[in-house]
């Protein structure tokens, strides 16, 4: 095995994402939650849409009804269908006019060089060699999360040149058996409009309408009898959070904090299984944030895990006003507490326009 690290101080909005905003995993929200309560249907194989359409109020901003002709709107693509089927095995996938951003971590000789290719990186980032621990290829990025009751993070970013309204972020990652993190956690990637403000993040501010907007595809978990990693979920910041700090969005439509409260993704939105990934295998994540139309609720946020369509929340406010468009990726490794020295790989991420899918 061979493995190229570089550790230091360096300054990041998402870093400051975990140590800050994550807090709220732990606070006690008000209503009948409190911070370690995992969502009912954890056990269960799913829930009914009907409560969840029922409680769309004839008040809220207008949504629109979903047909082929949006991806605001429209039926989701899944499985080998995306650009990702046009290039078998990502070959010359970076050349692609819908994709915006690649890396297969396979050139570099040194974890040094990811500065001309990544905007910033951070933490116990390294590059491995290591056959378990490379998706595909000879090379990955590795993070290491040391053994620690202090929060910290590893990461990287990538800032878009041009800034978008719709971006699909794909990457495969896979989690040391060994995670057993309960709580404050961001093991898996991000999207972003203006989160990071005149130089500084902005934890704890809640969204408006007008100043941020973020989603990450990640796991939580509530408590030690949960299964590890937890359960998959959007955490974000939006206009109608329900803290200072963001909401986790389940696949079967609950929120938290106060899952009592149904989450309001419109009439058309259909209730999935939650899903909690295996430890020990490589997956491949693909997280989509499509901004609405300003004045409208046809914002929509969706996840994938392997091609499958495992969470879709249509019907959103993300934005008041048009400028407010997604301007960064990130892929993190975060907790606040690590009982055990801890590892996340991940490989072949695809930034795009449109879906990407799984290689081919």
């Amino acid at each position: 095995m061979s493995v190229m690290s570089a550790r230091g101080p360096v300054r990041s909005p998402f870093f400051a994402l975990a140590l800050a905003s994550l807090a709220s995993c732990d606070r006690d929200p008000s209503g009948d939650d409190t911070g370690s309560r995992t969502p009912d249907a954890f056990v269960a194989p799913g829930v009914d849409a009907g409560p969840l359409a029922d409680a769309w109020s004839a008040t809220d901003a207008p949504s629109v009804d979903r047909d082929a002709g949006s991806i605001g709107t429209g039926e989701l693509p899944s499985g080998a269908t995306g650009i990702a089927s046009r290039h078998p095995g990502d070959e010359g996938i970076a050349s692609d006019p819908d994709v915006l951003f690649s890396d297969d971590f396979e050139s570099y000789a040194s974890v040094d060089e990811l500065w001309g290719h990544w905007t910033n990186f951070f933490g116990g980032t390294s590059l491995t060699t290591s056959a378990e621990q490379v998706h595909a290829g000879h090379q990955a990025l590795q993070f290491e999360l040391e053994a620690s009751d202090v929060e910290h993070s590893d990461g990287v970013e990538h800032a878009l040149p041009v800034e978008q309204d719709t971006v699909f972020l794909r990457w495969y990652q896979r989690l040391d058996p060994s995670y057993d993190v309960v709580g404050s956690s961001h093991q898996g990637g991000g999207i972003s409009a203006h989160y990071e403000m005149d130089g500084h993040p902005t934890p704890g501010i809640p969204a408006d309408g007008t100043n941020k907007y973020l989603a990450t595809m990640e796991m939580w978990r509530g408590a030690d009898t949960d299964p590890s990693p937890g359960a998959l979920n959007v955490y974000i910041y939006h206009p109608a959070q329900r803290d200072v700090y963001g909401d986790h969005f389940f696949p079967n439509g609950e929120v938290l904090p106060n899952t009592s409260i149904p989450g309001d993704f419109g009439p058309s939105f259909m209730a999935r299984p939650n899903v909690t990934p295996e430890l020990g295998r490589w997956y491949c994540f693909e997280l989509m944030v499509h901004a609405n139309t300003p004045g409208l609720r046809d914002g929509r946020i969706a996840m994938w895990l392997d091609g499958a369509l495992v969470g879709d929340f249509p019907s959103l406010r993300l934005r008041d006003v048009p400028t407010l468009t997604i301007d960064r990726v990130s892929v993190m490794f975060h907790a606040r507490a690590v009982p055990v020295t801890t590892h996340k790989w991940i490989d072949d991420v695809v930034v795009a326009t449109g879906y990407v899918g799984p290689r081919s």
